[in-house]
């Protein structure tokens, strides 16, 4: 059982990089062979048994079957005709047949007679040079498991989520792995919340880069509002993260609560730490939602105060730009009679009386703030 304590440490290696795998599948697939199954592989006592050539699904079967142990299956994304043997051999529902295929599912768990079936959304981040109004900050796959007495498959959809490096790491801990396809549902659950944490703390970078950008005083060649789109773009990225996050919550706690007889109870006592993970990134994403609505909010209320400071400084210049329009306005009328008319020092007097007037508004303005 010693092994089994360090089940932490055979799946968060994952959590280390945010990149892009190099490549798309999870491991053997020949390029010049078109088929949608990536690994196929039978463990016995936890370890991998060695075969001289790749084995079929039907070979791994009965080979399984025959000898013990279980079979794992990696598939990414098969058609209907591709799955439908798959899913006969081993008698999974249609239902759970149907939605593996068509893929777009929400996450969640189903249990059916002699079958688990368990829906993950896959978080990658993707990485960018400068936040802006048309970037993609989070992109999201699928894994569907379906786990058995005797067979654990999984379906990817979607260029994210490889599991080659956690089937790698699972087969270096024979012990774990003799646990059986529960082992392997508890890695990849750890292995996608993991993804979560590593996600969540760069969207936390790209949410106080903004919020920087928009409290900063004194910002110079940024137009007043630019920030919303972006903003608004880096909630959208977030509500699709919210998506992947919430709903996975209670089937974390069924697996790590309910006892079921598909999953090793040595097993399930871990789930709960992943159901613990998983509850902590749904706190931190409804965080991020209503922290990206405060700074749009503010972002909002700036623009709108700048917008005020505007129209009050072209009021106060509108204000002081009446005083000469009116005394011309009064001298050039076309009348006989007009006081001061031809006196000699009419105009000087006109234009001093203006001048002064007009810097008296001025300065009566810009000490009250309005210029």
């Amino acid at each position: 059982m010693s092994m089994i304590r360090d089940l932490r440490a055979v799946v968060r290696p994952s959590r280390v990089s945010l990149r892009k795998d190099s490549g798309t599948y999870d491991a053997t697939r020949s390029p010049a062979t078109a088929t949608a199954v990536v690994d196929c592989a039978v463990y016995r006592d936890g370890r991998r048994v060695e075969t001289e050539t790749a084995l079929t699904p039907h070979e791994a079967v009965r080979l399984a079957r025959r000898d013990g142990g279980f079979v794992w299956i990696g598939l990414h994304e098969p058609t209907e005709a591709e799955f439908s043997g798959i899913a006969g051999e081993f008698g999974l529902h249609p239902l759970a047949v149907e939605d593996a295929v068509q893929a777009h599912q929400r996450p969640k768990l189903e249990r059916y007679d002699d079958s688990l079936f368990t829906v993950f959304k896959t978080i990658h981040y993707v990485e960018h040079d400068q936040l802006d109004a048309n970037s993609e900050v989070v992109e999201s796959g699928e894994v569907m498991c379906f786990t058995g007495r005797d067979f654990f498959i999984t379906v990817r959809h979607g260029g994210q989520g490889s599991l080659r490096a956690l089937r790698h790491r699972l087969q270096d801990d024979p012990e774990l792995l003799a646990k059986g396809p529960s082992a392997v549902l508890h890695a990849i659950a750890d292995h996608v919340v993991d993804g979560y944490i590593a996600v969540a703390d760069a969207v936390q970078d790209d949410i106080d880069e903004v919020e920087t950008e928009v409290f900063s005083p004194g910002r110079k060649g940024s137009p007043r509002g630019s920030d919303a789109g972006r903003i608004y773009q880096l909630k959208r990225e977030v509500l699709e993260f919210k998506r992947a996050v919430s709903p996975l919550l209670r089937p974390m706690q069924l697996l790590s609560e309910r006892p079921m007889r598909l999953v090793d109870p040595d097993i399930q006592k871990y789930f709960r730490d992943v159901a613990d993970h998983l509850a902590r990134v749904q706190e931190q994403v409804l965080g991020f939602d209503e922290l990206l609505n405060s700074i749009l909010q503010a972002n909002l209320a700036q623009a709108s105060v700048a917008q005020n400071e505007d129209m009050r400084k072209i009021t106060s210049w509108a204000a002081i730009i009446a005083v000469p329009t009116m005394v011309c306005g009064v001298y050039g009328m076309n009348f006989d009679h007009m006081p001061e008319l031809h006196w000699r020092y009419g105009y000087p007097v006109i234009l001093g009386f203006t001048v002064v007037v007009c810097l008296g508004i001025h300065r009566t303005l810009k000490r009250n703030g309005w210029l």
